[in-house]
């Protein structure tokens, strides 16, 4: 995994947009994201210690390629890339393929882009504004984690979700408040 500022030079979204100010741990474990590599082969024990401590419950995997998504493909992808939050984790190991998770950094509001590839556990926290996009492979393939039953709704940002609870939760816990 590498974090640097997103560069919001208009272009192709899925190119690396990369400002040459990297991002540092300490920068994104502020505003809560968890990260771990952990290599493919021989991940189990370690992925289910992973969800042990975080109670996530169950598992899915998720593929997202031209080949899979046919005619939606286009239309999923600027979907992901919608600025949104979600009132539960974001939980992705990634098995192959790669992309980028952009979140907004607060109080800057400045998008940091994540490139996650192979062996990447990446956790965003509950209330965090994100998105995502492939890279020019134009394939991931992740594990997704939840902590009850599989769900993923995207909230887009708006003046509703700015007020949303698990928004409000989301700052108190980085010492911002509302």
């Amino acid at each position: 995994m590498r974090a640097y500022y997103f560069d919001n030079i208009p272009g192709d979204q899925r190119l690396p947009h990369d400002s040459s100010r990297p991002v540092s741990t300490d920068t994104l474990n502020a505003i809560g994201l968890l990260h771990w590599q952990i290599p493919l082969d021989g991940n189990e024990a370690k992925i289910d210690q992973v969800a042990a401590e975080r109670g996530y419950k169950n598992r899915d995997t998720i593929s997202v390629t031209k080949e899979g998504l046919g005619e939606l493909y286009e239309t999923k992808i600027k979907g992901f890339f919608e600025e949104h939050m979600h009132e539960d984790e974001e939980i992705r190991y990634i098995l192959e393929g790669s992309g980028f998770f952009d979140v907004r950094e607060h109080p800057t509001d400045a998008w940091i882009r994540i490139h996650v590839l192979e062996g990447d556990l990446l956790v965003l926290p509950a209330g965090i504004y994100h998105r995502f996009t492939l890279d020019t492979e134009n394939k991931i393939k992740a594990l997704r984690l939840f902590k009850d039953e599989p769900k993923w709704v995207p909230h887009n940002r708006s003046a509703a979700t700015d007020s949303n609870s698990y928004r409000l939760d989301y700052l108190n816990s980085i010492g911002v408040g509302a």
